[in-house]
């Protein structure tokens, strides 16, 4: 703002000067440019221009500013967009619709976001710190950006995980095997959890662990958690119930077919009852 009114002052002098009483239709982009630089050096330059005490703004140029001028850049102005960001200790970011990883020694800072080229560039106190490529919307993820432990938990694949559970037990492999059996990639966390459980306890509790919650019909990580949080592991395992000795109500297929109105309708308004001895009421 405080540039605008320095850069636009010019403009009417320019546009009676310059233009004023000239037709360049027909002229080449170069021509025109020739006829700009002729009448800049020529006439803009060399009149008496008082904000700079009546000098001549060629003198001035010379004498100040032509010593102090540096080369363009080799590439072309790249437009950008700036923000400032904070590090969220999930290692992400916000720019846009998009979240995009940090590494993980930058959690709770302020990064300055550049978003040019179809790139996204993170600086920390002008230092580059990331960049990823330009993404409209979801998440742009880089595993090495995680802690060492979470790195290695993101390569947990399901061949690794079914390696472990050979290596923990044949329950805990047959528990793995369920949960992987189908649609293994969105149980795999699943998995990794269970085995991850033999970190904060042993193999040999996880692999009781998998034996009850397989016996129990429940091969799942939340049973297993459950089962050694309250360290139930080893105890005997429950006969099974079956239907818990509730009394079975079963219909043949004469009842359970029978057609309103017919002879085998439950409802004894059938036309003949050969058993009762009695007709029935229509």
């Amino acid at each position: 703002p405080r540039d605008k009114a320095q850069v636009e002052r010019p403009i009417p002098y320019i546009r009676d000067s310059f233009w004023r009483g000239r037709d360049y239709c027909g002229h080449t982009l170069e021509q025109l440019q020739a006829a700009a630089a002729a009448w800049s050096s020529e006439v803009a330059g060399r009149r008496a221009c008082r904000p700079l005490a009546g000098a001549q703004p060629v003198k001035i140029f010379h004498a100040v500013e032509a010593g102090r001028l540096r080369p363009l850049p080799p590439g072309i102005f790249e437009l950008a967009e700036w923000s400032t960001v904070t590090v969220h200790p999930d290692i992400h970011v916000r720019v846009g619709k998009t979240l995009y990883s940090i590494p993980w020694k930058h959690i709770g800072k302020q990064l300055h976001a550049r978003v040019a080229g179809g790139k996204v560039q993170f600086f920390d106190g002008g230092e580059l710190v990331k960049t990823h490529l330009f993404k409209m919307a979801g998440k742009q993820m880089d595993e090495s950006d995680y802690p060492p432990g979470k790195i290695a938990f993101f390569q947990r694949t399901p061949a690794w995980c079914r390696r472990r559970a050979r290596e923990v037990g044949p329950h805990c492999q047959a528990l793995i095997d369920e949960l992987l059996g189908e649609n293994a990639l969105y149980r795999l966390r699943a998995a990794q959890g269970v085995l991850g459980l033999g970190g904060k306890y042993d193999d040999v509790r996880l692999e009781a662990a998998c034996r009850k919650a397989l016996a129990v019909g429940d091969p799942t990580y939340k049973t297993v958690k459950g089962i050694l949080a309250a360290g139930l592991e080893h105890d005997p395992i429950p006969p099974a119930a079956g239907d818990g000795g509730a009394g079975a109500f079963l219909h043949g297929p004469a009842r359970l077919f029978a057609l309103p109105g017919g002879r085998n309708d439950p409802a004894g308004h059938g036309d003949d009852d050969p058993d009762s001895g009695r007709q029935a009421v229509s």
